[in-house]
């Protein structure tokens, strides 16, 4: 009963902002895990992080973080990722699922991370989920619905107030709401256990890119990469190139205006 249960217990809601969209190459800029029980916010973990490398401006002009802010306020790099790493881990540990838009973006950027750090990744730390991806989960459920599948849209669409997008708490705590309401508009999720339904959105996922890759071949479109059917954690087949770390002189460096 309580595995039927589990959407009454506790969710771990995750959002990271980035220097990028390369899941194998950027790093996060902060991060926010949100506790979510019984429906209501009963924690909220958030930091700043410097991400050793300057934040190029269009990613600044999407989460507003500055390369000068991150480095005088944010956790180190690898502090952060080892941090991530370990509630990942405890939650997975105590059967608590993860909760996020596009997981398999977070996730393997965590994991490629913690890999470059540790020489461990997640998967053979021992994390194996449980994951709930409101990304996957509403693109499989509502195929046919007109409309976006952005974070905003899915706000918009299950009336989730997202306080302020491209924010990493607030984005992690509007991801859980969807994933609540989710559950409300289809019941075939709280019929289904957690490692039932971790295994079904990885199926779910590469059915998703199968049919994207179909239709863009149709239009000369390129193929899919090696690794974009992996969900949750995608490793690729050969290491992306990392981008250098800033020098030690880090006031050489030109941050951008603030």
């Amino acid at each position: 009963m309580a595995e039927r249960s589990w959407w009454h217990g506790q969710l771990l809601g995750i959002d990271l902002e980035t220097t990028g969209v390369r899941r194998h190459g950027d790093v996060p800029v902060s991060f926010a895990l949100v506790r979510v029980a019984a429906g209501r916010v009963v924690e909220r973990r958030l930091a700043l992080v410097d991400p050793e490398r300057p934040i190029p401006p269009a990613a600044t002009a999407v989460h507003g973080i500055t390369t000068e802010r991150a480095r005088r306020d944010g956790l180190p790099l690898r502090a952060a990722v080892e941090l991530l790493a370990e509630e990942l881990l405890e939650a997975a540990d105590r059967g608590v699922p993860v909760v996020g838009m596009n997981l398999a973006y977070d996730l393997s950027l965590v994991d490629h991370q913690l890999r470059a750090c540790t020489g461990t990744g997640l998967a053979e730390a021992g994390w194996r989920g449980p994951a709930l991806d409101v990304l996957v989960l509403d693109r499989h459920l509502d195929r046919r619905r007109p409309g976006g599948r952005r974070l905003v849209h899915l706000c918009e669409h299950y009336g989730v107030a997202l306080t302020a997008a491209h924010e990493a708490g607030a984005d992690a705590e509007a991801a859980v709401l969807v994933l609540l309401a989710l559950c409300d508009r289809f019941p075939v999720l709280t019929a289904t256990g957690l490692a039932e339904l971790t295994e079904q959105q990885a199926a779910w996922h590469r059915a998703w890119v199968e049919r994207a890759a179909a239709a863009r071949a149709l239009d000369g479109g390129a193929p899919p990469a090696a690794d974009e059917g992996d969900w949750p954690l995608a490793r690729p087949a050969v290491p992306a190139p990392v981008a250098p770390v800033l020098p030690p002189d880090r006031a050489a460096v030109a941050a951008p205006a603030v």
